[in-house]
C-alpha cells in the first residue's frame, strides 16, 4: 500500500462522521505519530509496511469520537507538547493566546505568578519556560490533574510548585504575587448541547461546567481572594465565557478591580479579562 492510498483509506473512513478537512487532519496526525509519516511524504508517496495494532486501535477510538489528543496521550500547546488524559482539559488555541498576553503586557523583573486550576499545567509550565526567572506555582482541585501537570513540569524541566487546593473552600496558598491567572469552568449547563460529542462525553465535566444558576461562581471566588494574595498593582487574568464578558467586567470591577479590560481573541470572540489589583485587603 502507498502513503497516499492509506491516507485516502482513512480520510474516508473518517469523513463518514468528521467533516473532510478535519478528517484528513486526523489521518495525517496518526500517519505522523505511527509511521513518522508527515505531510510532505504524501508527495513522493512511497509504500509502506504493515500497519501497526496501535494505529488501527487508535482508528477506531476516533471512530467512537474519542479526541485524539487523549488517544496519544499528548497535545501541542505554545511550541511544545503536553501530556494529557481524561482527567484533564485538552489544550486550546484560545487559552495560548491567554499566556501570549500575560508574556507580553509582563514587564516585571522576576515576577510570582500562580494559575487557579492548572489542569495539564500547560499555562504555568508555559510562562516559566517563557518568562525568564519567573517564580512559579499551581493549584487544582482534582489529584488525578496535578499528576499529569507534574509530569509535564518534570518532561518540560521547568520549576513549578503544585498545590492541591478547592478554589471555591479554601484560601489561596500563596501570597505576594504579581501575577494570578485562570482558565476556570464557564461553560453553562445549558449550552451543552452547542458542544461536540467528542468535548461532551470524554473531557472532565469538573473542569468544563457551572450552573446556569450562578455561572460566574468561579469568577466571584477567584477574584475576592485573589486580592488577598496579589501585590497592590498586581494583574488577574482571566479566560471567559464569550457570553459573559460584560457581566464579568462588571463583577470585577464591583470587587474592586481597576483597569478591567476585555481582550477578543482572534476569531473576534470575547474571550479574556485582564485587571489591575489596588490593594490587597
Amino acid at each position: 500500500m502507498s502513503i497516499r492510498e492509506l491516507y485516502q483509506r482513512y480520510t474516508n473512513q473518517l469523513s463518514t462522521i468528521y467533516s473532510s478537512h478535519e478528517a484528513g487532519e486526523l489521518s495525517l496526525w496518526l500517519m505522523e505519530h505511527f509511521l513518522g509519516i508527515r505531510r510532505i511524504d504524501l508527495l513522493q508517496n512511497k509504500k509502506i509496511g504493515e500497519i501497526p495494532l496501535g494505529m488501527k486501535q487508535a482508528l477506531e477510538a476516533l471512530m467512537r469520537q474519542e479526541p485524539i489528543q487523549y488517544i496519544l496521550g499528548k497535545a501541542p500547546f505554545y511550541g511544545r507538547e503536553f501530556r494529557v488524559s481524561p482527567a484533564v482539559l485538552i489544550p486550546r488555541n484560545e487559552t495560548e493566546e491567554l499566556v501570549h498576553l500575560i508574556i507580553k503586557e509582563n514587564t516585571i523583573p522576576n515576577p510570582s505568578i500562580l494559575d487557579i486550576g492548572t489542569g495539564s499545567g500547560c499555562i504555568p509550565i508555559s510562562l516559566a519556560l517563557e518568562i525568564p526567572e519567573a517564580r512559579v506555582a499551581a493549584l487544582d482541585i482534582s489529584e488525578e490533574a496535578l499528576e499529569v501537570a507534574k509530569e509535564n513540569a518534570k518532561d518540560l524541566r521547568a520549576n513549578i510548585d503544585f498545590y492541591q487546593t478547592d478554589i471555591l473552600k479554601d484560601a489561596i496558598p500563596v501570597d505576594n504575587l504579581d501575577i494570578i491567572v485562570s482558565n476556570p469552568p464557564y461553560v453553562k449547563y445549558s449550552e451543552k448541547e452547542l458542544m461536540q460529542p467528542n468535548v461532551l462525553e470524554h473531557e472532565p465535566h469538573l473542569a468544563l461546567f457551572v450552573y446556569d444558576e450562578d455561572p460566574l461562581i468561579f469568577y466571584r471566588e477567584i477574584a475576592i481572594k485573589a486580592k488577598i494574595s496579589l501585590k497592590t498593582g498586581g494583574k488577574l487574568y482571566l479566560e471567559i465565557n464569550e457570553g459573559l464578558g460584560k457581566e464579568t467586567a462588571n463583577l470585577l470591577a464591583t470587587i474592586g478591580y481597576q483597569q478591567v479590560q476585555i481582550h477578543q481573541d482572534l476569531n473576534g470572540k470575547d474571550r479574556m479579562i485582564s485587571a489591575t489589583s489596588n490593594r490587597n485587603e
